[in-house]
């Protein structure tokens, strides 16, 4: 499995309307929209994150710890297409993502407490979650909804996203659940901007986004979603 890593930095920043609609148009001509976007150039996110008993990767990103991993279930414009168990790890300023696909039919019996479907001795990472599920009670925590506008640029494998809209599932933890009723996390001014590449960022790239002057923000969006979730709810961690 260690075989397909590839570590790339990863940088993150909260901005508000007006420092998007600047950004945006100057990446514009320096940049090039994600091939996956539709008409309005976004897609949607939507995706569910698990944690142990012990809300390991929660309690982790909250104390600093340098080396952390995330899982979650990722889907796309609501549809059951293409799902995706994904392992996200994070050293420092550096990520890395390793992922295995689902059916709908894998992706039901998770959500109904069966993940004898993961028992694959033959994909390893699927392997990993069975054990983290049978051994560490890693079970689905919360959902994490939001609009993507994403810009890439190959040199330097760059890749820079606005995130919109950031909201919650309360009460449920089923992406596919046609009544639920997300409700916003944060403050509906802001947009998160991620900064993601391999080696470099193109200088007049550097020089659009002027990361310098933005405010650099460390919440991940799943611990944002929990926090927003203990305020709101009857959860405790």
């Amino acid at each position: 499995m260690n075989q397909q890593l590839k570590y790339r930095h990863e940088l993150k920043f909260f901005i508000n309307q007006h420092q998007f609609y600047i950004i945006r148009q100057r990446l514009k001509s320096l940049m090039r929209p994600d091939a996956n976007v539709g008409p309005t150039g976004e897609y949607h996110i939507r995706s569910l994150y698990f944690d142990d008993m012990h809300n390991k990767a929660l309690h982790e990103k909250l104390g600093g710890i340098r080396d952390r991993v995330k899982y979650r279930i990722r889907i796309y414009n609501i549809q059951d297409n293409v799902i995706h168990f994904e392992k996200k790890m994070k050293r420092d300023d550096y990520i890395a993502k390793i992922k295995e696909p689902l059916t709908r039919d894998m992706y039901d019996a998770i959500a109904a407490g069966d993940f004898e479907c993961l028992n694959r001795p033959d994909k390893p990472l699927l392997m990993e979650l069975y054990n983290e599920m049978n051994h560490s009670l890693l079970r689905p925590k919360v959902i994490v909804d939001y609009v993507r506008e994403p810009y890439v640029c190959h040199h330097g494998n760059v890749r820079i996203t606005f995130d919109k809209d950031l909201m919650t599932g309360l009460h449920s933890t089923d992406i596919f659940n046609k009544n639920l009723d997300p409700v916003r996390a944060i403050d509906d001014n802001l947009i998160i901007l991620e900064v993601k590449f391999d080696e470099y960022i193109p200088d007049a790239i550097k020089t659009a986004v002027q990361l310098e002057g933005l405010n650099r923000q460390s919440a991940s969006k799943y611990v944002i979603c929990r926090k927003f979730l203990k305020l709101n709810t009857w959860e405790d961690y």
